[in-house]
């Protein structure tokens, strides 16, 4: 994920949590608020109701009608019933209880509380009623001349309280939203302005990973600590091409100046060979002279591969033709030791990326190591592996310890078997190279018998 997508993610999930963190509490805090505030406007109707009518008109239907006219409540307050000690209707301003009907029951325990002799309380509640099919607010409060002679119950309506609830609900939920909104528009613009810098970086940073040494970040905008690591990595970067146009020059001119020595070396061999006596002595010569030719080989495989670095051109290698030009350049050594060389190639293989003579090298390396260490049949394989290209090494020699295969590609590294006479610096030498170009170098034993060394390359 981009480092922009992931400021915007943090940013969002910070701004909805502090969102609603706030706006959850606070949509609570103001139902609940308008909800007591309802509770005790009703309540307090109802005590003031109980202390008008008082114990001469409990039992007064048409005085209690009169005092519920003058009290100017209908509007507010849906239904008034008033009871006596016993819990008997008095006065129902609704005419759904007659008086004379008993109204103090279970399923309206405000009125039994409100009656209760010995702690009458005013209470006021609000709950769903099923008579009614809707939420409903109620308040009881006794009436009492030194003891208790009746209550007063007041029925509001909630259904204008409840939907100015949900509409304020509505309303931070909305606010909220828009905040969020707003704070999502402000994160994209801040995580453009930190993250573009980076980008720059990034790319700056493949360019010069596929070659281009001129690729600079230059003049980055941002915090000075991206502009800090900006002019550190062209610093870097400045470093790295001038190390590289030496190493290219470097090679370039050696490479150029080992051709006159070995065309003379070339010549003296011919000459001695022509002059020798014996036919052995005109073969250690004519030996003398292949490897010349090899060596002479090598030099024109640097030359070219600075060249093509120098040209900027594309590296590939066909991985079947190195092998075949492997066995041809060792298929001699191999005879002398006697050992034999073998290829086999896999289907729909492709180009590998290295560059020829890398891979030339990386076989001369590991053909050496196998005849030397290994001789008898010795097979070189070459197989595709989805993205990757694999070029296999194997001998039937004794193989290599298991605590010793992780060791073997480190330099100078010699296992406990390993003859007098090696420097340690074939394998390591073929590991680097294939890890030059993206590449790994892996040793194992196969079958449980000999050694395999597996050099995997991106496929070009």
């Amino acid at each position: 994920m981009r480092l922009r997508s992931r400021l915007i993610l943090a940013f969002t999930y910070i701004l909805t949590t502090i969102i609603v963190a706030l706006t959850v509490p606070l949509a609570l805090n103001l139902r609940d608020r308008t909800y007591a505030e309802l509770e005790g406007e009703t309540l307090r109707n109802g005590q003031i109701l109980a202390g008008i009518i008082g114990e001469s008109n409990v039992d007064d239907e048409r005085a209690i009608r009169v005092i519920w006219r003058q009290a100017g409540l209908s509007d507010a307050v849906e239904r008034l019933v008033v009871v006596d000690e016993e819990g008997v209707v008095t006065f129902d301003s609704a005419g759904d209880d007659p008086p004379g009907t008993p109204f103090a029951t279970l399923e309206r325990p405000e009125i039994v509380q409100a009656l209760d002799p010995v702690r009458p309380e005013p209470t006021a509640v609000r709950r769903f009623s099923e008579e009614l099919g809707r939420t409903i607010m109620v308040a009881a409060a006794p009436i009492i001349d030194e003891q208790v002679v009746g209550a007063v119950r007041l029925t509001r309506r909630i259904d204008e309280v409840e939907a100015a609830v949900r509409r304020t609900t509505l309303g931070l939920v909305v606010v909220g939203v828009a905040g969020l909104i707003a704070g999502v528009v402000i994160a994209f613009g801040l995580a453009g302005s930190l993250a573009r810098p980076m980008q720059r970086l990034a790319d700056t940073a493949v360019r010069l990973g596929r070659g281009d040494l001129q690729a600079r970040a230059g003049d980055v905008a941002g915090a000075k600590e991206v502009q800090d690591l900006a002019a550190s990595f062209d610093e870097m970067a400045d470093r790295l091409e001038r190390t590289v146009r030496a190493q290219r020059e470097f090679v370039a001119n050696a490479s150029h100046q080992l051709r006159t020595p070995l065309t003379g070396m070339k010549l003296r061999i011919e000459s001695a060979a022509a002059e020798a006596g014996d036919d052995d002595q005109r073969a250690r010569l004519a030996a003398a002279d292949r490897e010349v030719d090899r060596l002479s080989e090598i030099v024109d495989r640097l030359l070219g591969a600075a060249r093509e670095i120098e040209e900027g051109a594309i590296t590939r290698t066909d991985l079947d033709d190195a092998s075949r030009r492997a066995i041809e350049r060792w298929q001699a050594r191999a005879a002398q030791m006697e050992s034999s060389l073998s290829a086999r190639r896999g289907d729909d293989l492709g180009d590998a990326q290295a560059n020829p003579a890398d891979v030339d090298q990386i076989l001369d390396n590991l053909l050496d190591n196998a005849i030397a260490y290994a001789p008898g049949p010795i097979e070189i394989e070459t197989r595709a592996d989805g993205r990757h290209v694999e070029l296999d090494v194997r001998d039937h020699g004794p193989g290599i310890a298991q605590d010793e295969r992780e060791r073997v590609a480190e330099r100078f590294f010699r296992g406990r078997g390993a003859p007098s006479g090696g420097s340690g610096l074939g394998l390591a030498i073929a590991r680097e190279l294939a890890e030059k170009w993206g590449g790994s170098l892996t040793v194992d034993q196969p079958d449980g018998e000999g050694t395999r060394v597996v050099v995997r390359f991106r496929r070009a």
